[in-house]
């Protein structure tokens, strides 16, 4: 089980989160980005890989190297629907959690959103990122954590023990 971060616009906060949830539950943490990205000194678990400019050239990276059981952190919803489909566990910055039962209206709302600015309606950004948001996605991260650690925990533990022979005189 990895975490992914779309980094390039992960606000500082969610980075440091994440770093100090790596640290805790010894996961691995793999920021993305078009440009170099600053990662804490001496961390084994937390790498950084910078891809080629390009328009979503990073998300083109989480979405082929993830697996199902991973995390990914991102604002991007094109992004977040590849991989909820995958089985990744998806939130954004602001603790919003992406899953099978939203994914389709969010990425429905962005694409209309889209395409109102496309035709030249002015529609505000988002707002600053703020304590508040902060908050939502400490709490939303140690959820998705919880879950994907559970889930990871499962694969790993053995499905069928070996149980002691009767006739040797071990307990059961």
């Amino acid at each position: 089980m990895k975490i992914w971060i779309d980094a390039d616009a992960a606000p500082r906060e969610v980075k440091e989160l994440v770093f100090r949830a790596s640290k805790r539950l010894e996961v691995e943490v793999v920021l993305v980005a078009n440009q170099s990205i600053w990662l804490p000194p001496n961390s084994r678990l937390i790498s950084g890989v910078t891809v080629r400019d390009g328009a979503n050239v990073a998300d083109q990276y989480i979405a082929e190297n993830s697996d199902s059981g991973d995390v990914a952190i991102t604002a991007d919803i094109p992004l977040a629907a590849q991989l909820v489909e995958k089985g990744v566990f998806v939130l954004d910055p602001r603790g919003e959690v992406y899953d099978d039962r939203n994914i389709g209206s969010r990425l429905a709302t962005r694409d209309w959103m889209d395409h109102a600015r496309g035709a030249g309606m002015e529609l505000s950004g988002p707002r600053p990122y703020s304590q508040r948001d902060r908050n939502e996605f400490a709490s939303s991260l140690d959820r998705v954590l919880t879950r994907a650690i559970k889930i990871r925990d499962r694969k790993v533990a053995p499905q069928n023990p070996i149980k002691p022979d009767p006739s040797s005189g071990e307990p059961a």
